[in-house]
């Protein structure tokens, strides 16, 4: 059913992409002698790995994975391979939430207000989406409300953006929404994680009503998928690890559309497996693009958004080339 060897690729692939991330950096680390040492090693070598790039490189793979599993649920619901979880208005809800903290210039108040109110903002829109497509809503009408909510919360953010109160506060504010995972430690990453679990729970139990959803609504409700609970699970699946994941590292494009697109051959479009392959692939490439961005020599730290929005783009160029080259066969 699935494409063994690439799977077995992948995971092999990770772990050697972790030794990278951990090797990567404007200082030249032992790491021999730095795991040795342990969380309480005191060496500068110690510090770094375990207070630095170690929290950095497990939060480029959790939020990899959740990016890449969100798109494969969300395109598996809707039966389009063009969804992503932005559609439903959670990425924007986050940026915006955090958007107004940084208006604001709260932001030197605490070191995780701004990751809970932007989790905040986010289910706050993926509630709006549910109130405003109404009980019982399909996937399309979920769909038409979530590009409404969306659309809206852009205005909101581009409002908030012309009326900055300073440079720096709107400087702030675009280098937020660009994605980083910069100066992101332990804290970050154990405030996410558990929406980040929540969020695979909730699409975990929903694999099998993905799978028939893929013959048809009228296919899945004869097979016992008539329940409207499974749409939410998903919203809220989706709300939960796109949340978290947007809240701790800003808003990364085209990892939740590409990933997918990627590795769905390697599950002969089987809408369950590709949940999990496509979390094993987002997080991977998230790795990989954070390592480019660790080791890009610059006067600013480039942003990992740009370097994935830089991955999404000629793929999607190559993949219009590919369909036009068929048509002229």
């Amino acid at each position: 059913m699935y494409n063994k060897n690439a799977v077995l690729l992948l995971l092999a692939a990770l772990p050697l992409a972790l030794l990278g991330a951990l090797g990567s950096g404007p200082v030249s680390v032992d790491l021999s002698n730095a795991l040795a040492e342990g969380w309480s090693g005191q060496s500068s070598d110690a510090v770094i790995l375990w207070q630095l790039r170690l929290p950095r490189a497990l939060l480029a793979i959790l939020v990899g994975a959740a990016l890449g599993m969100g798109g494969a649920a969300m395109q598996g619901m809707l039966r389009n391979p063009l969804a992503e979880p932005a559609l439903l208005g959670v990425s924007s809800g986050a940026a915006l939430a955090a958007v107004l903290f940084l208006y604001y210039g709260a932001a030197w108040k605490s070191g995780w207000l701004l990751q809970a109110l932007a989790i905040g903002g986010a289910f706050s829109a993926a509630a709006a989406v549910w109130l405003l497509a109404g009980r019982g809503a399909s996937a399309g009408r979920l769909v038409l409300a979530g590009v409404a909510i969306n659309a809206f919360l852009s205005a909101l953010i581009a409002l908030a953006l012309n009326y900055a109160p300073s440079m720096f506060a709107m400087q702030e504010v675009v280098f937020w929404l660009m994605g980083s995972l910069a100066n992101r430690g332990w804290d970050q990453l154990f405030l996410a994680l558990p929406f980040l679990a929540v969020g695979v729970l909730c699409l975990f139990f929903t694999r099998n009503y993905l799978r028939a959803l893929a013959l048809g609504e009228d296919s899945a409700a004869s097979l016992g998928f008539q329940s409207r609970a499974y749409p939410f699970l998903i919203l809220l699946g989706i709300a939960s690890a796109v949340g978290g994941a947007v809240a701790v590292a800003g808003t990364i494009g085209f990892v939740g559309l590409v990933v997918p697109h990627l590795v769905r051959p390697l599950v002969r479009q089987d809408p369950a497996r590709l949940l999990w392959i496509s979390a094993l692939a987002g997080a991977l490439l998230l790795l990989l693009a954070d390592i480019l961005v660790i080791n890009f020599v610059g006067a600013q730290e480039l942003r990992i958004g740009a370097v994935t929005a830089f991955i999404g783009a000629p793929f999607f160029f190559w993949l219009i080339l590919t369909a036009r080259r068929g048509q002229w066969l």
